[in-house]
């Protein structure tokens, strides 16, 4: 099966949080990232399930919790005889940073990719880039219907939430894990590159799904 990958360069973003006001800045070393959320088709593929509330195969996957997103990339990973970037033990999750299989993307690489060396808060016109409440007739489309960013990537914006590998705030919300980029159903201030949401890692929800990324 092949999903599309994006060569990304080092470099360095910094990240803030409008509840706690924090800031903090995150050194990336080069990285592949997906073209595209992962869609039905390759999850199906991969896993045999088609979990989505939509039907299609060209529609993002959704209705994927953060488990099944870390499942599909070992999964995938063993299919191209790839070492696993993660280890799995019940609700344990370990990330091998030198495994060369498909992982999640860390929060800190999905905002770098999004910005594509941008500072606003969207990399173009938001009707252009993305599918939120405002154009989506409130439901899912297939990826790659909008314009994509400099670097080649589609749908970072709108369409569907991405699972990140991070925690979102271990200490206030404990495992809950980052999401980021907006959906189809959310007002265009969710749409920009630097918004925050969290999520149970156990919830499936249907404006959620995910995209990979492995080293370089």
């Amino acid at each position: 099966m092949l999903i599309d990958l994006v060569e990304l360069p080092a470099g360095r973003v910094t990240l803030a949080d409008r509840r706690t006001r924090r800031e903090w800045t995150v050194d990336l070393r080069p990285y592949r990232l997906g073209v595209f959320p992962v869609t039905q088709a390759q999850y199906a593929e991969v896993t045999g399930d088609r979990p989505s509330a939509g039907t299609g195969d060209e529609l993002p996957v959704e209705n994927v919790s953060w488990f099944d997103a870390v499942r599909f990339c070992n999964e995938l990973s063993r299919r191209e005889g790839l070492a696993p970037a993660y280890a799995v033990d019940g609700d344990d999750v370990g990330w091998d940073a030198g495994a060369g299989g498909y992982r999640l993307p860390s929060e800190a690489e999905w905002e770098f990719a999004c910005r594509a060396g941008t500072t606003g808060p969207r990399y173009g016109p938001l009707d252009d880039i993305a599918w939120y409440r405002g154009n989506s007739g409130e439901r899912v489309h297939d990826v790659g219907g909008r314009s994509p960013n400099a670097w080649g990537l589609h749908d970072m914006l709108g369409n569907v939430w991405d699972w990140c590998w991070d925690v979102y705030d271990a200490e206030v919300y404990g495992s809950y894990r980052v999401l980021r980029g907006g959906g189809w159903f959310d007002e265009h201030w969710s749409c920009r590159a630097s918004v925050r949401r969290r999520s149970h890692p156990s919830l499936r929800l249907e404006d959620v799904g995910f995209r990979v990324a492995t080293g370089r």
